[in-house]
């Protein structure tokens, strides 16, 4: 049994102590694994919610085009 990592037992910890070792360029102590999965992470999670928004935007353009009848001031 392995003792428990700070990325698994203090996320927010973890990264402010990447942020450190990559401000002081100690290359060696970074945990590159862990942090080549969450920078893939994050791409995926903003690519997904830029999605999202784009779906929402393009809803409501097509029923201010199509739907004027029922528009109003909200």
């Amino acid at each position: 049994m392995h003792a428990p990592s700070l990325y698994e037992t203090d996320f927010y910890a973890w990264t402010e102590e990447q942020v450190n070792l990559l401000k002081n360029q100690q290359w060696e102590q970074v945990d590159a694994t862990n942090l080549i999965e969450e920078i893939e992470s994050l791409g995926r999670k903003q690519r997904q919610e830029l999605r999202n928004r784009l779906g929402v935007l393009l809803g409501h353009l097509l029923k201010w085009q199509f739907q004027s009848e029922k528009r109003n001031s909200s």
